[in-house]
């Protein structure tokens, strides 16, 4: 199953908001290569959501419960929408991520403005072991 992780500011739209709402609209996203993460989800991926401006965290984990679309505001856009799945209780901060050392080619690491992105396979391998008893 493919994985990705979205970023949003925790003041904006935070993980307690997605588990309040249970579901939203995965928008505002502009960078071409963001937006063409958002283009490959299908229903049923997993995706990580990431508190960026000052905690640089990985907080949660929702699911893809649409296919991707155009963005009724800009059709040159694209949206996705997802489901609260679990809040990671810590979160996995950017720097224990760095501090590994284990993922030097992965989009968090090297393109630190992008805020969508596929996550690899080892990636998700490193979080299962942090949260062995999360719905991963």
């Amino acid at each position: 199953m493919p994985y990705f992780l979205a970023k949003t500011e925790a003041a904006v739209y935070s993980i307690s908001d997605l588990k309040r709402d249970s579901r939203t609209t995965w928008d505002g996203v502009r960078n071409a290569q963001a937006l063409a993460a958002i283009r490959t989800m299908s229903p049923g991926d997993r995706v990580f959501i990431y508190h960026s401006t000052g905690e640089s965290s990985i907080v949660g984990l929702a699911k893809v419960a649409s296919e991707p679309r155009p963005d009724p505001k800009d059709p040159k856009l694209a949206v996705v929408d997802l489901e609260f799945v679990s809040q990671l209780d810590p979160p996995t901060s950017l720097a224990e991520v760095k501090g590994s050392n284990l993922f030097a080619d992965f989009a968090l690491v090297r393109q630190s403005r992008l805020s969508t992105m596929a996550v690899p396979d080892k990636f998700v391998d490193w979080i299962r072991q942090r949260y062995p008893k999360a719905k991963i």
